[in-house]
């Protein structure tokens, strides 16, 4: 892919568009115009950084699908006749390249708000930033459990479900399904991969002491993870959580492959991505393997004639077509951005930060097209995650099947 330093998005002029999209809730009654930074009677700024090269360049589909996004809304007619300028910066997945991008974003684009930028480290470099500035920091592309923070981060609100209650739910399928599991973890060295880990050993309680026989970890600079798989099987491990970006993710499961280490594998919903991850790992490594997922997964024919997911190929088709029909990835981005348009909507013609972060707080079973049946958004002033619940997945070695009832991660 093309290195990417910057992607700003502005239609030129509205076109009818026969395309449908995510349920809208009524747009409210228009009021005393209150602009922020960013905003004009033709125009809304919204900034993001997105990791276009670096470790996690194969998630640069969110950033690129959530301007596509942005695209068609502005084909529409944009918000209330206002097209949105999204203003995207490679950062590179690198925390102090994401501060200068952020800097930039706030300090001289002049943006209304952030929405979307990829990565826990990259997100957490930025927090304190973001909230001294009063800038809002809306759904980034990361399910730390953070960001759920109303009191001591109020401009700051998540989009996925925590990755602390993934790992409880993956604890509690591992208790139901292996409870003499031998367990062996693999986790990022960082905010990201420490949240699972500890919503594990949550979930494992009393039990993690003597189910956990390997947990090992790895940088973002390292070369490769083959040396902790190879641990994990001369321990006896019969059991495997993975933590990892898509890189580290294809690798591990190619070397599981390699050494024939065929233990019960988990891997982390965020990453777990045919088209990221699987396919570079070879898909017939990856039969067997669960994770979880919020979202409505591409490959699962499940959803062949879900009207949602005939949308979402539609948009596809139309937006994005060089996109892999097979990523996450592009699930996420649009996903995002519909998030961001309802909030937007909602906020009418005050367009104030201060309105944003209301409004983005007063999401009630926000409906998104590829989000499974029965998971909806929802916000409070004191709930400031949006998605709460996911489903299994078990992956056939051709594509991900769902499986099992709606969880959260207090009810797993």
């Amino acid at each position: 892919m093309k290195r990417l330093t910057r992607r700003s998005i502005l239609a030129a002029a509205p076109a009818a568009l026969a395309l449908g999209g995510p349920m809208l809730a009524p747009w409210p009654a228009r009021a005393a115009k209150n602009y922020g930074p960013g905003v004009t009677d033709t125009e809304i700024k919204i900034g993001n950084c997105g990791p276009y090269s670096g470790p996690l360049s194969n998630a640069s589909p969110i950033p690129i699908s959530m301007g596509n996004y942005f695209k068609m809304i502005n084909d529409q007619g944009g918000i209330n006749g206002r097209k949105i300028n999204f203003i995207s910066y490679d950062d590179g997945y690198s925390p102090p390249k994401t501060v200068e991008m952020t800097r930039k974003l706030v300090e001289e684009d002049g943006v209304l708000l952030l929405c979307g930028s990829v990565g826990t480290p990259t997100n957490s470099a930025i927090w304190h930033y973001a909230n001294e500035k009063k800038v809002p920091q809306l759904f980034p592309a990361t399910g730390a459990t953070k960001w759920d923070d109303p009191q001591g981060h109020p401009w700051t609100m998540g989009f996925f479900v925590s990755y602390r209650a993934e790992g409880r739910i993956y604890a509690g399928y591992i208790l139901k399904n292996k409870p003499d599991a031998k367990l062996g973890m693999l986790y990022q060295n960082d905010d990201y991969g420490k949240d699972y880990l500890n919503g594990v050993l949550d979930g494992l309680g009393d039990k993690a002491a003597s189910m956990i026989k390997v947990k090992a970890s790895y940088e973002t600079t390292d070369t490769t993870v083959d040396s902790q798989i190879v641990q994990m099987k001369a321990e006896g491990c019969d059991a495997f959580v993975l933590i990892a970006i898509p890189k580290f993710e294809a690798q591990a499961i190619r070397k599981a492959a390699e050494i024939e280490w065929k233990p019960l594998f988990i891997t982390n919903g965020i990453a777990a991505s045919v088209g990221a991850a699987f396919k570079p790992a070879g898909l017939e490594n990856c039969k067997g393997i669960i994770t979880d997922n919020s979202f409505k997964d591409p490959t699962d024919p499940t959803w062949k004639d879900d009207a949602g997911f005939k949308w979402w190929v539609s948009f596809m088709d139309k937006y994005y077509p060089s996109g892999d029909k097979s990523d996450n990835g592009a699930v996420y981005g649009p996903s995002i951005a519909a998030t961001m348009v309802q909030v937007l909507k909602q906020c009418g013609d005050d367009l104030s930060r201060e309105n944003v972060m209301r409004q983005a707080a007063n999401l009630h079973n926000f409906s998104l097209p590829m989000l499974q049946p029965g998971i909806t958004v929802n916000t409070s002033p004191t709930d400031f995650v949006a998605i709460k619940a996911v489903r299994m997945e078990r992956f056939d070695g051709e594509r991900f099947q769902t499986f099992g009832p709606v969880m959260s991660g207090v009810t797993a």
